[in-house]
């Protein structure tokens, strides 16, 4: 039955490669179940309600994507998406939360129907091949990034950002904490690649939990000392097992008299764009790594992935959590061989187990998740070879523009953005408009407007 459903087989794979790539994305994400609720917070949501929303609207997403697509996607609560929710909507334009939350439902309701009329699956298909393998590029290089400032190797600076100072550590006292993660961070993407490098299955999996194993020995020694005001907490759990928080606070808190005020359709439409083109981006990026695209470069099953990422997040929304979206982290499942929805059902459980075990989610420290992300940005690079960067230059320059965007604007959607843009009026003015697909000129367009009006 088992076999019928995933199809592991045709796309060789198995029950333990599946299961070891959802728990290697799960750990690369796990992170997200701190993060939200105090992003959250700020706007006077209650942390553990957001805790327990989060968990549960990760899980049933993860598990549609299974059910509707069968691939190896993982979503949760997306990381800028809850920034904006936070600081721009609520903190920034005075919105209550409640009403945050009403935005993002609709966001979803709308979301729903673009997928049944397949609009974005006409998006996610009108894109050319080169701008699609530029995505997979961009985005090794932005979770690259994410790993590089989660384990703090690289911080705030003059220069916008900077190399992590040890001796400025060791002078304000800080080097037992924020200096020994900086190197068990190294130290971390040093061991990944040697895994790597001998073919260890699991290879990343491993690289984390032996670095958390070694963070407590230290701990324990005396060396890595905690520094909770900072950010650098205990690695041992408080506890082992806590009963999830209740829903109360946040479940059902709609507040659709917003839907009134003409701010609600910029807020609204602003939460649409970036879920649109952070998931088309993501679906196209790990897809390319995982060679699901076929040889017109299109993907099997994604409407299905498109109505489970819908799908999440209005049901996040009803529990009380910002939009849920395909996490770019999927990316570390499928190096370890993940290629069926059997990947996402394992992190789907491990969100529900995560309700109960919070405490030990919760220590898992940024120096042994990070590095995972900076290897895999590697493995997703490898595909810069598929473009043609000489031959072609009204190919390959819309592709050079899309990569760079991504890491450097901190964003996927503004790296598909600046990437489709330039491919229209390159080839535009180039004199190959033929070349150009309807969809593509639209989409243009609507990027050039929604950089004049938002």
């Amino acid at each position: 039955m088992m076999e019928q459903f995933f199809k592991m087989k045709e796309r060789g794979t198995n029950v333990k490669v599946e299961t070891m790539a959802g728990i290697t994305t799960f750990m690369t994400m796990a992170y997200i179940l701190a993060v939200n609720p105090s992003i959250l917070g700020q706007t006077g949501m209650d942390q553990r309600a957001v805790f327990t929303a989060t968990a549960l609207a990760s899980a049933l997403a993860s598990f549609c994507m299974a059910l509707f697509a069968n691939l190896p996607f993982v979503l949760s609560a997306g990381m800028g998406l809850n920034a904006y929710f936070a600081f721009s909507v609520v903190l920034g334009m005075g919105y209550t939360w409640q009403q945050a939350l009403t935005a993002v439902f609709v966001e979803g309701l709308v979301f729903i129907v673009l997928s049944v009329t397949n609009v974005r699956e006409a998006i996610f298909n009108a894109i050319p091949n080169t701008l699609k393998v530029a995505v997979s590029v961009g985005i090794g290089l932005f979770i690259c990034f994410i790993g590089l400032q989660n384990s703090k190797i690289v911080v705030d600076g003059a220069t916008l950002v900077t190399l992590f100072s040890f001796k400025g550590s060791i002078e304000n006292g800080t080097f037992n904490s924020a200096g020994i993660s900086v190197i068990l961070a190294f130290c971390g993407i040093l061991l990944m690649t040697y895994l790597l490098f001998k073919n260890v299955k699991g290879s990343i999996l491993i690289g984390m939990v032996a670095l958390w194993v070694v963070g407590m020995i230290l701990q324990a020694a005396g060396i890595y000392v905690p520094n909770p005001d900072a950010g650098y907490y205990s690695l041992f759990p408080t506890q082992i097992f806590d009963m999830p928080a209740s829903l109360a606070p946040t479940f059902g808190q709609l507040d659709f008299s917003f839907i009134k005020t003409a701010d609600f359709f910029v807020v609204m439409f602003a939460f649409l764009f970036v879920d649109v083109f952070d998931t088309l981006g993501t679906l196209i990026g790990c897809a390319s790594k995982a060679n699901m695209l076929d040889e017109k470069g299109e993907l099997k099953g994604i409407k299905g992935a498109l109505l489970a990422d819908s799908v999440g997040t209005i049901v996040g929304a009803v529990l009380g959590t910002s939009t849920i979206t395909t996490f770019v982290e999927s990316s570390s499942g499928i190096s370890e061989g993940g290629r069926t929805g059997f990947t996402s059902i394992v992190s789907g459980l491990l969100f529900l187990v995560a309700l109960f075990f919070s405490p030990v989610f919760l220590a898992i420290p940024a120096f042994a998740t990070a590095p995972a992300l900076i290897v895999v940005g590697f493995l997703m690079l490898q595909q810069v070879t598929k473009i043609d960067w000489n031959s072609d230059l009204l190919e390959a320059v819309p592709a050079y523009i899309c990569i760079f965007a991504m890491p450097f604007m901190y964003s996927i959607s503004e790296g598909i953005a600046f990437g489709v843009i330039s491919y229209v009026v390159l080839n535009l003015v180039g004199g190959r408009g033929k070349k150009i697909t309807p969809l593509m000129y639209v989409l243009a367009v609507l990027f050039i407007a929604k950089y004049v009006l938002l």
